[in-house]
């Protein structure tokens, strides 16, 4: 496979010296499903978080990184994030929002910080994935650097 340029997130992890790996797998433009991410990268589900962006009410936009194998639960999230009601955003707005598309979407880097809760299992394993922010590519790291470097909460935010 063709190596990729270095994205943004990966970028801003090397500037910080966080300890880190890409893995690349490849892209099916009609499964871009965690399953087929962990099923590429030969890795259990429960480590290969997806990164969902939402809407409170009224506190704005947030993220939730979730395992693979789980949903958002939005009355959870809505209470972690502080609001009554929340909903994910339109596929539409994810890349003007957060600079990321459908299936390449990464806690790392968006094009604004938006206040970032991890799901309470990824402190679970001494590594978890998330996207690099491009589909096809993934990074490995350590959940405790990743959660302290986006500067996320923990929360049990999924069903």
């Amino acid at each position: 496979m063709a190596k990729q340029n270095k994205t943004n997130a990966v970028r801003l992890l090397e500037a910080s010296k966080i300890v880190f790996e890409t893995v690349e797998y490849p892209v099916d433009p009609e499964n871009l499903d965690a399953r087929h991410v962990a099923d590429s990268v030969g890795e259990d589900i429960r480590q290969v978080f997806k990164t969902l962006v939402l809407r409170g009410e009224r506190n704005g936009l947030f993220v939730c990184v979730v395992p693979g194998n789980m949903e958002v639960d939005l009355k959870k999230a809505a209470s972690a994030f502080g609001d009554k009601k929340v909903e994910m955003i339109a596929m539409k707005e994810l890349l003007p929002m957060t600079g990321y598309i459908r299936g390449g979407c990464s806690p790392i880097g968006m094009k604004k910080p938006y206040p970032t809760f991890f799901h309470v299992t990824a402190l679970d394993y001494d590594y978890i994935f998330v996207s690099a922010g491009v589909r096809g590519m993934q990074i490995k790291i350590n959940p405790s650097s990743l959660i302290s470097f986006t500067g996320a909460d923990v929360a049990d935010i999924a069903k």
